[in-house]
């Protein structure tokens, strides 16, 4: 890992839904559906790598 590299982490339901443009109780549901499988629970709050989360999304789009 290089020195400068900075964490891409989304923290939030609302930090998650604002980047894959859905509401609040959607990303909620997919998550807890399992539709967002590379989202980890920390707490209370949920999170998740910015680049992971764009790659899952651009691998279901190439489908």
């Amino acid at each position: 890992m290089s020195e400068n590299k900075e964490l891409d982490l989304v923290w939030g339901v609302q930090g998650i839904a604002d980047i894959i443009g859905r509401s609040y109780q959607q990303t909620h549901h997919m998550i807890r559906t399992g539709k967002l499988p590379v989202v980890k629970q920390i707490g209370e709050r949920y999170v998740v790598s910015r680049q992971k989360l764009v790659a899952f999304f651009m691998e279901e789009t190439t489908r």
